[in-house]
Protein backbone atom coordinates (compact mmCIF):
# COMPACT_ATOMS: atom_id res chain seq x y z
CA UNK A 1 0.00 0.00 0.00
CA UNK A 2 1.25 3.35 -0.71
CA UNK A 3 1.86 5.54 2.20
CA UNK A 4 -0.41 8.82 1.99
CA UNK A 5 2.57 10.43 4.26
CA UNK A 6 5.99 10.09 2.49
CA UNK A 7 7.67 12.80 3.00
CA UNK A 8 6.56 12.28 6.87
CA UNK A 9 7.84 9.01 6.87
CA UNK A 10 11.20 9.24 5.97
CA UNK A 11 11.63 12.07 7.94
CA UNK A 12 10.45 9.96 11.05
CA UNK A 13 12.42 7.04 9.52
CA UNK A 14 15.95 9.21 10.04
CA UNK A 15 14.73 10.42 13.54
CA UNK A 16 14.15 6.39 14.84
CA UNK A 17 17.44 6.02 13.69
CA UNK A 18 19.19 8.52 15.84
CA UNK A 19 16.53 7.80 18.61
CA UNK A 20 16.08 4.50 18.90
CA UNK A 21 12.96 3.24 20.80
CA UNK A 22 12.78 7.80 22.33
CA UNK A 23 9.37 9.04 22.15
CA UNK A 24 9.42 12.97 21.29
CA UNK A 25 6.83 14.95 22.52
CA UNK A 26 4.84 16.28 19.42
CA UNK A 27 3.52 20.00 19.35
CA UNK A 28 1.04 19.73 16.08
CA UNK A 29 -0.86 22.88 13.93
CA UNK A 30 -4.69 22.18 14.48
CA UNK A 31 -5.44 23.84 11.32
CA UNK A 32 -2.63 23.65 8.65
CA UNK A 33 -1.39 26.98 6.30
CA UNK A 34 -2.53 24.79 3.45
CA UNK A 35 -6.16 25.36 5.05
CA UNK A 36 -6.20 28.87 6.09
CA UNK A 37 -4.18 28.31 9.57
CA UNK A 38 -1.56 30.63 10.61
CA UNK A 39 1.03 28.30 10.83
CA UNK A 40 3.07 26.79 8.02
CA UNK A 41 4.39 23.89 10.03
CA UNK A 42 2.68 21.03 10.08
CA UNK A 43 4.05 19.98 13.69
CA UNK A 44 7.47 19.95 15.63
CA UNK A 45 8.82 16.84 17.58
CA UNK A 46 11.01 17.36 20.43
CA UNK A 47 13.61 15.27 21.63
CA UNK A 48 14.80 15.03 25.41
CA UNK A 49 18.71 14.63 25.36
CA UNK A 50 20.99 14.37 28.37
CA UNK A 51 24.18 14.23 26.82
CA UNK A 52 26.47 15.98 25.85
CA UNK A 53 23.97 18.60 27.68
CA UNK A 54 21.09 18.41 28.76
CA UNK A 55 19.19 19.56 25.46
CA UNK A 56 15.87 19.87 23.44
CA UNK A 57 16.33 18.14 20.32
CA UNK A 58 13.37 20.31 18.03
CA UNK A 59 12.51 18.67 14.32
CA UNK A 60 10.32 20.72 12.21
CA UNK A 61 7.58 18.74 9.68
CA UNK A 62 6.45 21.12 7.03
CA UNK A 63 9.35 23.20 5.31
CA UNK A 64 9.71 19.75 2.71
CA UNK A 65 6.82 18.04 0.88
CA UNK A 66 5.27 15.64 3.93
CA UNK A 67 2.29 14.29 1.80
CA UNK A 68 2.44 14.11 -2.03
CA UNK A 69 4.50 15.81 -4.64
CA UNK A 70 3.52 19.27 -5.29
CA UNK A 71 6.47 21.11 -6.50
CA UNK A 72 8.16 21.30 -9.90
CA UNK A 73 11.56 20.44 -8.69
CA UNK A 74 12.26 16.81 -9.14
CA UNK A 75 15.48 16.88 -7.17
CA UNK A 76 14.14 18.92 -3.39
CA UNK A 77 11.42 18.55 -1.52
CA UNK A 78 9.72 21.50 -0.78
CA UNK A 79 12.22 24.16 0.45
CA UNK A 80 14.91 21.25 0.42
CA UNK A 81 14.96 21.46 4.23
CA UNK A 82 13.58 20.86 7.67
CA UNK A 83 14.61 23.21 10.95
CA UNK A 84 16.36 21.76 13.77
CA UNK A 85 17.12 23.53 16.90
CA UNK A 86 18.08 22.08 20.21
CA UNK A 87 17.73 24.64 22.97
CA UNK A 88 19.11 23.55 26.42
CA UNK A 89 16.97 22.83 29.08
CA UNK A 90 16.76 21.88 33.00
CA UNK A 91 17.01 18.51 33.36
CA UNK A 92 13.60 17.72 35.21
CA UNK A 93 12.27 19.55 32.51
CA UNK A 94 9.80 17.40 31.69
CA UNK A 95 7.90 19.90 28.39
CA UNK A 96 9.15 21.35 25.48
CA UNK A 97 9.37 25.46 25.58
CA UNK A 98 6.89 26.93 23.79
CA UNK A 99 8.59 29.87 22.86
CA UNK A 100 11.02 27.48 20.43
CA UNK A 101 8.00 26.39 18.74
CA UNK A 102 6.49 29.80 18.12
CA UNK A 103 10.01 30.64 16.99
CA UNK A 104 10.18 28.12 14.42
CA UNK A 105 7.13 29.09 13.17
CA UNK A 106 7.97 32.66 12.74
CA UNK A 107 10.49 31.44 10.39
CA UNK A 108 8.73 28.93 8.38
CA UNK A 109 6.11 32.05 8.21
CA UNK A 110 9.10 34.32 7.03
CA UNK A 111 10.17 31.65 4.36
CA UNK A 112 6.58 31.01 2.90
CA UNK A 113 5.22 34.71 2.84
CA UNK A 114 8.83 35.86 1.39
CA UNK A 115 10.00 33.33 -0.91
CA UNK A 116 13.62 33.63 0.79
CA UNK A 117 14.80 30.62 1.97
CA UNK A 118 17.88 29.51 4.24
CA UNK A 119 20.88 27.58 3.72
CA UNK A 120 24.42 26.61 5.53
CA UNK A 121 25.97 29.91 6.99
CA UNK A 122 22.77 31.94 6.38
CA UNK A 123 21.84 34.29 9.06
CA UNK A 124 19.36 36.82 10.78
CA UNK A 125 19.66 39.49 12.68
CA UNK A 126 16.79 39.25 15.20
CA UNK A 127 16.70 43.02 16.17
CA UNK A 128 15.64 41.76 19.45
CA UNK A 129 15.60 38.94 22.28
CA UNK A 130 14.78 35.19 20.58
CA UNK A 131 12.13 34.63 23.45
CA UNK A 132 9.55 37.24 24.33
CA UNK A 133 10.03 36.14 28.23
CA UNK A 134 13.24 35.90 28.92
CA UNK A 135 15.85 37.90 30.01
CA UNK A 136 18.75 36.93 26.81
CA UNK A 137 21.64 37.55 24.71
CA UNK A 138 20.56 35.50 22.30
CA UNK A 139 19.24 37.90 19.45
CA UNK A 140 20.51 36.62 16.26
CA UNK A 141 21.05 33.53 14.78
CA UNK A 142 23.23 31.86 11.82
CA UNK A 143 22.19 28.15 10.16
CA UNK A 144 24.38 25.50 9.99
CA UNK A 145 23.70 21.41 8.98
CA UNK A 146 22.55 19.47 11.83
CA UNK A 147 25.93 17.15 13.57
CA UNK A 148 23.60 14.92 13.42
CA UNK A 149 20.80 14.30 10.98
CA UNK A 150 22.51 13.97 7.64
CA UNK A 151 20.61 14.74 4.29
CA UNK A 152 17.80 12.16 3.35
CA UNK A 153 16.31 11.21 0.02
CA UNK A 154 12.48 10.94 0.34
CA UNK A 155 10.03 10.18 -2.43
CA UNK A 156 9.55 14.00 -3.40
CA UNK A 157 13.40 14.81 -3.26
CA UNK A 158 15.81 15.85 -1.11
CA UNK A 159 15.94 16.89 2.46
CA UNK A 160 18.44 18.21 4.57
CA UNK A 161 18.26 19.10 8.37
CA UNK A 162 19.31 22.51 8.96
CA UNK A 163 20.14 23.71 12.28
CA UNK A 164 19.25 27.06 13.70
CA UNK A 165 21.87 28.41 16.32
CA UNK A 166 21.16 31.18 18.66
CA UNK A 167 23.81 33.80 18.79
CA UNK A 168 24.50 37.21 21.05
CA UNK A 169 24.58 40.11 19.19
CA UNK A 170 28.87 40.33 19.84
CA UNK A 171 29.04 37.20 17.80
CA UNK A 172 26.46 38.07 15.35
CA UNK A 173 29.27 41.13 14.50
CA UNK A 174 32.15 38.95 14.32
CA UNK A 175 29.95 36.59 11.73
CA UNK A 176 29.85 39.45 9.71
CA UNK A 177 33.09 41.26 10.37
CA UNK A 178 34.64 37.56 9.77
CA UNK A 179 33.21 34.07 8.92
CA UNK A 180 30.25 32.19 9.79
CA UNK A 181 31.73 28.94 8.96
CA UNK A 182 34.89 30.35 11.09
CA UNK A 183 32.96 31.60 13.84
CA UNK A 184 30.81 28.18 14.21
CA UNK A 185 33.79 26.75 14.48
CA UNK A 186 35.05 28.38 17.78
CA UNK A 187 31.36 28.13 19.15
CA UNK A 188 31.20 24.45 18.37
CA UNK A 189 34.00 23.86 20.70
CA UNK A 190 33.00 25.62 23.70
CA UNK A 191 29.20 24.08 23.20
CA UNK A 192 28.64 21.02 22.36
CA UNK A 193 26.39 20.13 19.18
CA UNK A 194 25.66 24.15 19.01
CA UNK A 195 22.82 23.67 22.06
CA UNK A 196 21.21 27.24 21.90
CA UNK A 197 21.61 28.38 25.79
CA UNK A 198 19.62 31.28 26.79
CA UNK A 199 21.33 32.31 29.70
CA UNK A 200 24.88 32.54 28.36
CA UNK A 201 27.21 35.16 27.86
CA UNK A 202 29.00 36.12 24.74
CA UNK A 203 31.59 33.85 23.48
CA UNK A 204 33.54 37.63 22.55
CA UNK A 205 33.91 37.95 25.95
CA UNK A 206 36.73 35.35 25.87
CA UNK A 207 40.21 36.84 25.20
CA UNK A 208 41.26 34.23 23.29
CA UNK A 209 37.77 34.40 20.91
CA UNK A 210 38.22 37.81 20.64
CA UNK A 211 41.95 37.66 19.62
CA UNK A 212 40.77 34.68 16.45
CA UNK A 213 37.89 36.65 15.91
CA UNK A 214 40.39 39.80 15.29
CA UNK A 215 42.96 37.46 12.99
CA UNK A 216 40.56 36.13 10.79
CA UNK A 217 39.30 38.86 10.00
CA UNK A 218 43.06 40.57 9.45
CA UNK A 219 44.14 37.53 7.44
CA UNK A 220 40.95 36.63 5.68
CA UNK A 221 38.70 39.22 5.27
CA UNK A 222 34.90 39.17 5.64
CA UNK A 223 33.08 36.30 3.69
CA UNK A 224 30.21 38.59 3.82
CA UNK A 225 29.40 39.60 0.30
CA UNK A 226 25.51 41.28 0.84
CA UNK A 227 23.97 42.46 3.89
CA UNK A 228 20.26 42.55 3.80
CA UNK A 229 19.11 46.00 6.00
CA UNK A 230 15.70 47.22 6.56
CA UNK A 231 16.99 50.39 7.54
CA UNK A 232 19.28 51.31 4.49
CA UNK A 233 18.85 53.37 1.78
CA UNK A 234 20.20 56.23 -0.20
CA UNK A 235 19.03 59.41 -2.58
CA UNK A 236 19.80 62.21 -4.62
CA UNK A 237 20.22 65.29 -2.59
CA UNK A 238 20.95 68.02 -4.30
CA UNK A 239 25.21 67.58 -5.57
CA UNK A 240 25.49 64.88 -2.82
CA UNK A 241 24.51 61.52 -2.76
CA UNK A 242 22.55 60.56 0.93
CA UNK A 243 22.91 57.24 2.04
CA UNK A 244 20.40 56.68 5.13
CA UNK A 245 21.78 53.72 7.68
CA UNK A 246 20.07 52.98 11.32
CA UNK A 247 22.19 53.14 14.02
CA UNK A 248 21.64 49.46 15.10
CA UNK A 249 23.32 48.44 11.86
CA UNK A 250 25.56 51.24 11.11
CA UNK A 251 28.83 49.04 12.99
CA UNK A 252 28.16 46.09 11.23
CA UNK A 253 28.48 48.07 7.74
CA UNK A 254 31.42 49.64 8.75
CA UNK A 255 32.88 46.05 9.87
CA UNK A 256 31.74 44.53 6.91
CA UNK A 257 33.58 47.25 4.39
CA UNK A 258 36.55 47.34 6.64
CA UNK A 259 36.83 42.83 5.94
CA UNK A 260 35.74 43.02 2.28
CA UNK A 261 37.00 46.24 0.26
CA UNK A 262 40.68 46.09 1.61
CA UNK A 263 40.84 42.59 0.35
CA UNK A 264 39.80 43.32 -2.98
CA UNK A 265 36.10 42.31 -2.40
CA UNK A 266 32.85 44.46 -3.14
CA UNK A 267 30.06 44.19 -0.48
CA UNK A 268 25.99 45.24 -1.11
CA UNK A 269 23.80 46.90 1.00
CA UNK A 270 20.11 45.96 -0.13
CA UNK A 271 17.58 48.00 1.46
CA UNK A 272 13.56 47.95 1.20
CA UNK A 273 13.97 50.06 -1.78
CA UNK A 274 17.42 49.96 -3.50
CA UNK A 275 20.90 49.04 -2.80
CA UNK A 276 24.43 49.77 -3.16
CA UNK A 277 27.58 47.84 -3.94
CA UNK A 278 31.25 49.03 -2.62
CA UNK A 279 34.35 48.43 -3.63
CA UNK A 280 37.88 49.40 -4.22
CA UNK A 281 39.54 51.11 -6.68
CA UNK A 282 39.37 54.64 -8.25
CA UNK A 283 36.58 56.95 -6.53
CA UNK A 284 33.28 57.28 -8.23
CA UNK A 285 29.82 57.24 -7.64
CA UNK A 286 27.03 56.92 -9.85
CA UNK A 287 24.16 54.77 -10.84
CA UNK A 288 23.74 53.10 -14.39
CA UNK A 289 20.96 53.93 -16.32
CA UNK A 290 19.14 50.39 -16.59
CA UNK A 291 19.75 50.65 -13.06
CA UNK A 292 18.21 53.96 -11.35
CA UNK A 293 17.60 52.13 -7.96
CA UNK A 294 20.96 50.82 -7.42
CA UNK A 295 24.23 52.87 -6.77
CA UNK A 296 27.69 52.04 -7.36
CA UNK A 297 30.32 53.16 -4.65
CA UNK A 298 33.76 52.63 -5.79
CA UNK A 299 36.23 54.03 -2.90
CA UNK A 300 39.85 54.20 -2.77
CA UNK A 301 41.66 53.68 0.74
CA UNK A 302 41.29 57.36 1.86
CA UNK A 303 37.99 57.51 0.84
CA UNK A 304 36.95 54.39 2.69
CA UNK A 305 38.79 55.82 5.57
CA UNK A 306 36.55 58.64 5.96
CA UNK A 307 32.88 56.77 5.49
CA UNK A 308 33.97 54.15 8.30
CA UNK A 309 34.34 57.85 10.61
CA UNK A 310 31.39 58.99 10.21
CA UNK A 311 29.37 54.81 10.53
CA UNK A 312 28.81 54.87 13.78
CA UNK A 313 25.26 54.29 15.70
CA UNK A 314 25.08 58.14 16.97
CA UNK A 315 21.97 59.78 15.28
CA UNK A 316 23.21 63.04 12.73
CA UNK A 317 24.03 63.38 9.30
CA UNK A 318 27.69 63.77 8.32
CA UNK A 319 29.58 64.17 5.30
CA UNK A 320 32.05 61.32 4.82
CA UNK A 321 35.89 62.78 4.91
CA UNK A 322 37.68 62.19 1.42
CA UNK A 323 34.65 60.42 0.15
CA UNK A 324 32.46 63.56 -1.05
CA UNK A 325 29.65 63.68 -2.28
CA UNK A 326 29.10 61.04 0.07
CA UNK A 327 26.96 62.38 3.21
CA UNK A 328 25.62 59.53 5.41
CA UNK A 329 22.95 60.40 7.70
CA UNK A 330 22.51 58.09 11.05
CA UNK A 331 18.44 57.72 11.94
CA UNK A 332 17.83 56.15 15.11
CA UNK A 333 16.70 52.56 15.68
CA UNK A 334 13.90 51.25 17.45
CA UNK A 335 14.07 47.81 19.05
CA UNK A 336 10.72 46.25 19.59
CA UNK A 337 9.83 42.43 21.26
CA UNK A 338 7.77 40.17 19.56
CA UNK A 339 4.68 42.05 20.08
CA UNK A 340 5.74 45.25 18.89
CA UNK A 341 6.60 47.08 21.46
CA UNK A 342 9.46 49.56 21.48
CA UNK A 343 11.85 48.58 24.33
CA UNK A 344 14.60 50.54 23.28
CA UNK A 345 16.04 52.79 20.87
CA UNK A 346 19.83 52.95 19.53
CA UNK A 347 21.17 56.47 18.19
Amino acid sequence: MTSETPGWDAIDAALARLYPGVRARHLGTIIKWALGGPDPLDGISFYPRTDPVPHWHAVTFGMSELYGKQSDNPEDSGWGFEFTFRIRRHPDEAEPPIWAANFLQNLARYVFSTGNWFEPNHHMDLNGPIALDRETLIRAVVFTEDPELAAIETPNGAVQFLQVVGITADEYAATQAWSVVGFLQLLAARLPLLVTDLDRASITDDLDVADAVLEGRQLEGSSTATLALAEFGWRPDGDLIRLVIGAHVAPRVAETLLGRLPFGRSLRLDGPGSSAEFSSGNFFVGTAEDAVNHLDVVLTSEALDGLLQVLVPVAGTRLAPGAEPLVVEIVPTEIRDQEGNIVRTIG
